[in-house]
């Protein structure tokens, strides 16, 4: 069952000129500028239905296609967990969910103080977390473990995720090639194609490469989910300074052309394919010459994207809860703290890298813990005040009357329980010399991954992937 997250207070970066004069930016980029375009039939689906190639090999896409492709593709999109239940849904009522990662290249081990590269292993450690905290939605099955031979790590990921993970997942591919095994991996599950397709627990994501150019395993990608009629991300991840214009309004126009692209080939291919529009416009950090995660100008960008992308009516992929930081400390509380509360304030649906660290090199359960915390807590804020005459305790304020205090009135006593209180924060009346948040999250953790019992598979749906692991070779 979905966790709602009221969204009850109005925030915005961009007003309604500045969406339209990015929109016509992006128009322009697409129509006059061109990008490098590959792959055989996505090429000739394109040229066929308008798109040209100029003698520099550039393809200019008309506002036309773009807005067919934008009629075309859903506005509202459901997808499920495991066991076929309603998980999260994407529509009007503008909800936000959360997720982490399955695996990643390095794992920050909360009992072993250490980083070290990620195992297979460690799959099952990262879904009993992410299943245990309420306020994360899915995780990211990556195929990054360095412990499988790199040709399998995509669908042995998959198949471990599964294995261990009820709710909806979010994977990626090394190449082309393991995509469609992916795909045959979640129809056997799901008894069928059709059936995967009516109701989907898991999403594919693809990006492009900034500046303009979407190569062959790119579009491929695309290609093979809309045929399929899988749900698919697309997602630049522009760096201002590096791969975009030094130029904020600049950097969210070629972001925007990018991932309208994703849109126009997705609908081409098959009119009506779910599509999940994604953006990341980072900054390149001249000092260390990373892309930076946790700079407060990525964080700021993906909140504008989320206004265009809420104009056009379509789900909207994001970024918050990760850090430039290498182990959870000042820096990573802080970075994770406000991109949360600024993607909950956002118009942003689906918000992914929840735990994420060192600018996307690692995952730690602990900062997942305590972004769970962070959400929690925010809930409450971006619920609002509402003014409705019962809001208001007219009758409560005059029985009490003046100088007299309300912490023994029924009113307080029905509706106390409306603040949130936290988990792991202190509001101790004496607080100890030291902060015991980070022990707290330990002992949680070690509770999550060593003695909760989370949901299990039946013998059949396990004898699936265990089928397809012999099969894989695996």
């Amino acid at each position: 069952m979905s966790c709602t997250i009221p969204r009850n207070i109005s925030f915005s970066v961009l007003d309604e000129n500045k969406i339209k004069k990015i929109h016509d930016q992006s128009m322009y980029l697409m129509e006059k500028v061109g990008m490098l375009v590959t792959g055989e039939r996505s090429v000739k689906l394109l040229k066929d239905n308008g798109a040209t190639i100029d003698a520099d090999g550039r393809m200019h896409i008309s506002e036309k296609m773009v807005l067919d492709a934008l009629a075309a593709a859903p506005k509202s999109l459901t997808l499920y967990n495991r066991a076929g239940e309603v998980a999260m849904e994407i529509d009007h009522r503008n909800q936000v969910y959360f997720g982490t990662h399955s695996d990643q290249l390095e794992y920050v081990d909360p009992f072993e103080n250490c980083i070290r590269p990620f195992l297979r292993s460690d799959i099952k450690s990262m879904c009993r977390v992410a299943s245990y905290l309420k306020n994360i939605h899915f995780v990211l099955s990556v195929g990054m473990t360095e412990d499988v031979e790199r040709r399998l790590q995509t669908q042995s990921t998959l198949i471990e995720t599964m294995r261990h993970f009820d709710k909806t997942i979010n994977f990626s591919t090394n190449d082309v090639e393991s995509l469609q095994d992916c795909i045959d991996i979640l129809a056997d599950f799901s008894g069928g194609l059709k059936n995967f397709q009516d109701k989907p627990f898991a999403f594919n994501y693809c990006e492009p490469i900034p500046p303009l150019t979407h190569p062959l395993e790119s579009t491929e990608k695309l290609f093979i989910s809309a045929e399929n009629r899988i749900p698919v991300v697309y997602m630049p991840y522009c760096m201002m300074g590096g791969t975009s214009p030094m130029a904020r309004a600049g950097t969210l126009a070629q972001c925007n052309a990018e991932a309208l692209f994703g849109v126009v080939l997705t609908q081409l291919v098959s009119p009506g394919a779910p599509f999940i529009y994604g953006a990341m416009p980072s900054i390149f950090d001249m000092q260390t010459t990373i892309g930076s995660y946790g700079a407060s100008e990525f964080h700021r960008n993906i909140a504008a994207m989320s206004e265009i992308v809420n104009s056009y009516g379509l789900p909207f992929y994001g970024t918050a809860g990760c850090t430039d930081a290498k182990t959870v400390d000042v820096q990573a509380a802080g970075e994770a703290s406000y991109q949360i509360l600024s993607t909950m304030l956002s118009k942003a649906n689906i918000i992914h890298d929840v735990g994420v660290m060192d600018h996307c090199k690692s995952v730690s359960p602990e900062l997942v813990v305590l972004s769970d915390e962070m959400i929690e807590n925010y809930k409450s804020y971006t619920s609002g005040i509402d003014v409705d005459e019962d809001d208001f305790a007219i009758d409560v304020i005059e029985e009490v009357g003046p100088g007299k205090q309300y912490m023994t009135h029924e009113h307080t006593l029905m509706n106390f329980r409306d603040v949130w209180y936290p988990s792991y924060y202190s509001r101790k009346m004496v607080n100890p010399d030291e902060s015991d948040v980070m022990p707290k999250i330990k002992e949680k953790l070690s509770y999550i991954i060593n003695e909760w019992q989370a949901p299990e598979l039946d013998k059949d749906s396990l004898d699936i992937l265990s089928g397809w692991e012999k099969k894989l070779g695996l």
